[in-house]
């Protein structure tokens, strides 16, 4: 289902409460020049180093335990003042190296201007007091291939979601060059098949954001507590539903979808706001850092070849049917991917007026992945022992999901409450096994089941054992990630 998503304006950051203008020199030739400079954050190059080294210095205090083994692939981090979120923002040099990523895809939301879609400068470099930023040539490649990103002048001279964070890029990082994108009323699920095919291993996104506005300073601190355990807990649907939670909402909710899709483990940096640092406690500005590492490795698979696999799937249960339509040569060329050539575990899962209708898959596989995707097509329409056989009225109201999967390992743990602290909600699927009994369930079904005990409990007895079995000893647990891929 497609999400669109609407930043009211104006939202106006407590940081600064005089307004700049848009200045006629803010776009020069092909470079944007600095719009924020001497008010959100120091103008002069020297005292601009000097501040953020000493928020780095103060960051450096946090205790901090980030995953061993797996690469940064984003960050949140606010757009505020450098008085009010620079200590938060300065927790980025926690996790970040020099030379560490050539591509920066930096995402922020729209405060000022009001437009559908999305804004990407026509510009070559973005300019702050500490140098050029030079634009990425994927950023005209993004407004090439397609109509949900529009250059947008008016934005570029006055947004500064962006201009905040790049100093701090700056200085944490060498030799990268941006996509810079400012996020308007936009379609989540259409920016994610637009962006996906532009991540690679030399990419970091950053999705710029402060969180709650103008609250009373507890007031604040709960509902910021609660906006960052949504975030860590991956929970899309419910940080849609929220009301000043944050600004940059729309860009958090992308990497949301990203990390589920993609097995992103979300890492709690920091949190503070306006009132901890420089401002009452009447109405604050709340401010998070928090970085995304890369899940198991598996085979990376693009948003428009998930949806050639759906379609394979939608191809080979009608035919089964006996609606003998021949599959298209452009679903034929599509299928001579290499990438659909890896042996992968997959499952396909129909669904009908959003009620499971048939759900069948393999956790290993020695065949490939189309092959994987034809033989569990079948058999989630026509051999899940739960539902009678799809019928031809059924066809056309079925929407198809079609999943690929990690490798499962074993997970470690000594008892009951170690299990549940290392389940991931909506990144990891589970296999429990049991003497002879044994069950699994997709990181999908976490939306249904977000607790972890219940998740647990719900396993157990698909697995035919006890609810609490999960409590006692005896019981194998293994972990997986997927790649899901919802029929469009």
């Amino acid at each position: 289902m497609k999400r669109y998503f609407y930043i009211p304006l104006p939202i106006i950051c407590f940081i600064i409460l005089v307004c700049f203008p848009c200045g006629e020199n803010s776009i020069a030739g092909d470079i944007r020049e600095p719009v924020w400079a001497g008010s959100f954050y120091p103008a002069d190059r020297s005292e601009l180093e000097q501040a953020i080294d000493s928020l780095v210095a103060k960051a450096k205090q946090t205790r901090i335990t980030l995953p061993s083994g797996k690469p940064l692939k984003a960050l949140i981090l606010p757009h505020a003042g450098y008085i009010y979120s620079g200590l938060t923002a300065a927790h980025a040099s926690r996790v970040l190296l020099k030379k560490q990523f050539g591509k920066i895809i930096l995402i922020g939301p729209d405060h000022r201007v009001g437009f559908k879609n999305n804004a990407i400068s026509d510009v070559a470099a973005y300019k702050t007091p500490l140098g050029m930023v030079r634009l990425h040539k994927d950023a005209q490649k993004l407004l090439d291939s397609s109509a949900a990103f529009r250059s947008n002048q008016a934005s570029d001279g006055r947004e500064h979601s962006l201009e905040v964070i790049l100093p701090f890029l700056q200085r944490f990082l060498t030799d990268f060059e941006i996509i810079p994108i400012v996020m308007g009323e936009s379609d989540i699920d259409q920016f994610l098949a637009d962006i996906t095919p532009f991540v690679d291993s030399d990419t970091l996104i950053v999705a710029s954001s402060d969180l709650s506005h103008y609250l009373q300073y507890q007031d604040a601190v709960k509902k910021d507590r609660e906006t960052i355990k949504i975030i860590l807990n991956l929970e899309y649907e419910k940080l849609l539903k929220q009301h000043n939670a944050a600004c940059g909402k729309g860009p958090i909710l992308f990497l949301i979808k990203m990390a589920r899709q993609y097995g992103w483990q979300p890492v709690f940096l920091h949190y503070s706001n306006s009132g901890d640092t420089q401002g009452g406690k009447d109405r604050v500005v709340g401010y998070t850092a928090i970085a995304f590492y890369g899940g198991e490795q598996m085979q990376q698979i693009s948003q428009d070849q998930g949806q050639t696999l759906v379609k394979l799937a939608r191809q080979i249960i009608s035919n089964k049917l006996g609606q003998d339509i021949a599959a298209p040569s452009s679903l034929e060329s599509a299928l001579n991917d290499d990438v659909f050539k890896a042996p992968c575990g997959t499952f396909v899962t129909l669904h009908i007026d959003g009620q499971l209708r048939g759900c069948i898959g393999s956790l290993t596989s020695s065949e490939s992945i189309i092959e994987g995707v034809k033989h569990n097509a079948i058999n989630a329409a026509f051999k899940d022992f739960r539902f009678t056989p799809l019928t031809v009225d059924e066809l056309e109201k079925i929407d198809i999901e079609v999943s690929v999967l990690t490798e499962p390992k074993p997970l470690e743990v000594k008892d009951s409450n170690d299990l549940l602290s290392k389940l991931r909600p909506n990144v990891d699927g589970v296999i429990i096994r049991k003497g002879g009994a044994s069950a699994t369930f997709l990181p999908q079904v976490w939306e249904q089941l977000p607790d972890p005990k219940e998740f647990l409990s719900h396993l157990c007895q698909k697995a035919g054992l006890r609810a609490n079995a999960w409590k006692g000893p005896g019981l194998d647990v293994m972990t997986y990630q997927v790649q899901y891929f919802e029929e469009r």
